[in-house]
């Protein structure tokens, strides 16, 4: 695994650049399919499923003080429901530390992918950071999974470790 650095990585600038490890085998995705994802970054499995290559994708947002991370979350289900068959949130639960609990979502979605009806599972965790420059203001890094339910079995650890490894970036050399 190579460590990424937002300045170098991503095409769309983050309000708090981070940095990253990839699992070995992931490959960042083209910027036409980033664009298409509507997120600063995306990185593709390198084993596809019948066509379809399971995604983790990284965006963030600054979080307004009338916002939750649970409200986020509805969003993006809101969000999913425009393209999604059917949907079902089948898991949400706050992790962490209680001074700054992340949250993930799971989401069962069946949704048309080249033309053909998918069932695939979206894995969402939602991370609070402070920014550096204003410690008042508050962003959200959201990272993502999808992947359809016969890949998940064999990459949600990888996924999961990939979460461990995302972080603030740090000048060079500290």
């Amino acid at each position: 695994m190579s460590l990424l650095r937002e300045e170098t990585a991503l095409p769309k600038p983050l309000p708090v650049p981070v940095e990253f490890q990839l699992p070995d085998g992931w490959a960042p995705a083209s910027s036409e399919s980033i664009d298409a994802f509507d997120v600063a970054f995306a990185a593709l499995h390198p084993h596809p499923d019948a066509g379809f290559a399971a995604t983790i994708t990284i965006d963030e947002e600054i979080l307004a003080s009338d916002v939750s991370l649970p409200d986020l979350a509805d969003e993006a289900v809101q969000r999913l429901k425009q393209f999604a068959e059917s949907l079902q949130v089948v898991d949400r639960r706050g992790v962490g530390p209680t001074d700054t609990p992340a949250l993930v979502q799971r989401v069962l979605l069946t949704t048309a992918v080249q033309d053909e009806l998918r069932e695939l599972v979206q894995t969402q965790v939602y991370v609070p950071l402070a920014s550096i420059e204003d410690p008042h203001t508050h962003v959200v890094i959201k990272l993502a999974l999808t992947a359809t339910r016969g890949q998940l079995p064999e990459i949600l650890q990888e996924f999961e470790d990939f979460v461990r490894t995302v972080r603030p970036s740090t000048p060079e050399g500290q």
